[in-house]
């Protein structure tokens, strides 16, 4: 009988860069690529069609980034594994993608037979990071950004991009009054009043990314 094959889906805005994927992963047997879409929501919206076992997933895209799309994939399907792709190597990328329930992380250069080893390590329950990401992630002090959950590390990322509670609320699924008390604790966490300080605390640590957002 023949093994069932690996379910990839591959999400990245970069046409060139997901089609060098798909032909590299194409050549194993025991993987089959189900999907190439451009961004978060695309993925998001596509779950049940196209029911990956693996998501490589960019970080800086439009509409829904990475790390929101990350988040929000794991809560609709908790068993899938997402490997992010990234050109950064900031311990900042690194850690926030790891918060947000990656189980892998592995550069854009990376050599062709790592992806395919990435994929199996986290299909295997372990986590990845590829050399030039596990290098750069350093043990570091406790910040006040680490003291920020997930979901509002997600929620600090949409308010710096300028959503409204509402339009948040809408991403996420959740509701307006959720957002909301998220905001006051990222504000209290961080120390911080203004939208205008969220943005470039966001900014300043890796978390915005990718979004034509300036100051």
């Amino acid at each position: 009988m023949t093994a069932e094959r690996l379910r990839i889906a591959i999400v990245d805005d970069h046409p060139m860069v997901a089609e060098g994927i798909q032909s590299i992963l194409e050549s194993y047997d025991d993987v089959e690529v189900v999907g190439t879409l451009t961004n978060g929501r695309a993925i998001i919206d596509s779950l049940d069609n196209l029911n990956p076992d693996v998501i490589l997933m960019d970080l800086n895209m439009p509409d829904i980034g990475g790390l929101s799309a990350t988040e929000i994939v794991l809560e609709r399907r908790p068993g899938t594994r997402v490997v992010i792709l990234s050109m950064h190597d900031s311990p900042e990328y690194i850690s926030s993608a790891l918060n947000h329930g990656a189980m892998g992380y592995i550069l854009k250069d990376v050599p062709t037979d790592e992806i395919k080893l990435a994929i199996d390590t986290v299909m295997r329950g372990e986590k990845y990071l590829c050399t030039g990401a596990k290098g750069s992630l350093t043990p570091k002090d406790r910040s006040s950004r680490e003291a920020l959950t997930g979901r509002e590390q997600t929620i600090l990322l949409q308010l710096a991009q300028g959503q409204s509670n509402k339009q948040v609320a809408q991403v996420l699924d959740i509701s307006v009054r959720t957002v909301e008390t998220h905001r006051k604790n990222i504000k209290r966490k961080l120390g911080i009043s203004s939208t205008a300080g969220l943005t470039r605390y966001a900014l300043e640590h890796g978390v915005l990314q990718g979004t034509g957002v300036d100051l």
